[in-house]
């Protein structure tokens, strides 16, 4: 079935009693299924509350600006509005802020502010602020070995390979991203995570991992020496997860929550996605409402607020930068597990497949936050127009 906007009739997916059309457990998080099941991630897999605490909640004054009708173009470079290229685009929620005001939110397909919706690898940049934290308090040293925090990992293809290699993903480790293909090392993260059970009649002989922890040590190969080069693979960040875990005695999820989210002055408690172990999924298993991840880029333009040392972000922000560094950032870099937009601005953005966002701009004191469900993993003229639009409302906003 394809996908649809926001513009077009909505398919009765979970409507009724008992509801008509059920999100099948292996396609959940594909088109059309994935626009109802991103901001509904508690009713499909098992997930650990991220608490907001008791802490107050980090008022956004109001600075309203209409930009609906702002000129922008679309995905093949015709003239546009601002909201027509957000419906192209199958974006869930959008928001805007100026010197930490909100100038701009919409919500669509059924999101309201109080929705978590599902982060993808937005959430590695999340957990990664937290490991800067640790790393401030001397709990761990970047240049230190993975294997001096989880010495498990020695017969692994990660024997040698330092965290900083971890936090840019750079260590030599064979690991394919290939979202397709069931027997890829990302699609037995997607059985490991419990997010997908075993496909059916997959072969019988093939040993699949029963936990994330279980997927890691069966990652036995290396592709190149650590250092080499970049490779955007996603288990990079659940071994930094549990290297935070191993460190602090304390679970993924509350680490987030003491660290971070209490912190920041979160409106609502967030989640993460777990497996039967009871790992907090760190590679892409974060939901959170949009003006909690337009809160938590605030913190990040405000140099971590004291929450996240400054250093920490300041050194996030350089990189080494292209030539052709990617599709839809050809002048980025990657680092500490964010990426750089380019090395004049050293704009900083968080991003996940399908269309998450979180853009940090210190040139023009603006965080920009877009929640969406494409109908493919990625799509880099999609990417590309927000990239524009973005510009585009910088400009505007002055």
């Amino acid at each position: 079935m394809d996908s649809y906007r926001n513009g077009e009739p909505h398919p009765p997916i979970m409507r009724g009693s008992p509801p008509k059309m059920v999100p099948p457990r292996l396609d959940w998080d594909r088109p059309p299924w994935n626009r109802w099941s991103f901001q509904h991630i508690r009713e499909i897999v098992p997930t650990v509350e991220v608490w907001r605490g008791e802490m107050s909640v980090r008022v956004l004054p109001n600075a309203s600006v209409d930009l609906e009708a702002l000129p922008v173009v679309d995905s093949v470079g015709t003239p546009t509005s601002l909201i027509g290229l957000l419906d192209e685009t199958y974006t869930d929620g959008f928001l805007v802020l100026k010197n930490g005001a909100v100038v701009f939110e919409r919500y669509f397909n059924g999101m309201t502010p109080r929705t978590l919706h599902l982060s993808q690898s937005m959430a590695k940049s999340v957990t990664a602020s937290v490991c800067g934290i640790l790393v401030g308090r001397g709990l761990i040293d970047p240049a230190a070995l993975v294997t001096n925090y989880l010495p498990e990992l020695s017969k692994t293809g990660w024997a040698g390979a330092s965290v900083q290699h971890v936090l840019d993903m750079t260590t030599g480790v064979r690991f394919s991203e290939e979202y397709t293909d069931p027997y890829s090392e990302m699609g037995q993260t997607d059985v490991a995570a419990g997010w997908k059970p075993i496909p059916p009649g997959s072969d019988p002989d093939f040993k699949w991992p029963s936990n994330v922890w279980d997927l890691i040590l069966g990652l036995k190969d290396q592709t190149r020496p650590h250092g080499a080069a970049f490779e955007y693979r996603s288990i990079e960040t659940d071994v930094l997860a549990f290297i935070m875990e191993r460190v602090s005695g304390i679970r993924l999820a509350e680490l987030i929550s003491q660290e971070l989210w209490q912190k920041i002055g979160a409106e609502e408690s967030a989640c993460f996605t777990v497996d039967s172990a009871g790992y907090a999924l760190a590679d892409g298993g974060f939901n959170a409402t949009l003006r909690d991840y337009g809160r938590f880029g605030q913190m990040l333009l405000e140099n971590g607020g004291g929450i996240v040392p400054a250093q920490w972000i300041e050194a996030t922000r350089t990189s080494v930068h292209g030539p052709h560094f990617n599709e839809s950032l050809p002048e980025g870099g990657y680092h500490n597990q964010f990426w750089i937009v380019d090395p004049r601005s050293r704009a900083l953005t968080c991003r996940g497949v399908f269309g998450q966002l979180i853009h940090i701009d210190w040139d023009n004191q603006m965080v920009v936050v877009k929640l969406s469900t494409y109908p493919d993993f990625t799509n880099t003229a999609y990417s590309i127009a927000t990239r524009k639009a973005i510009d585009a409302i910088a400009a505007a906003l002055g």
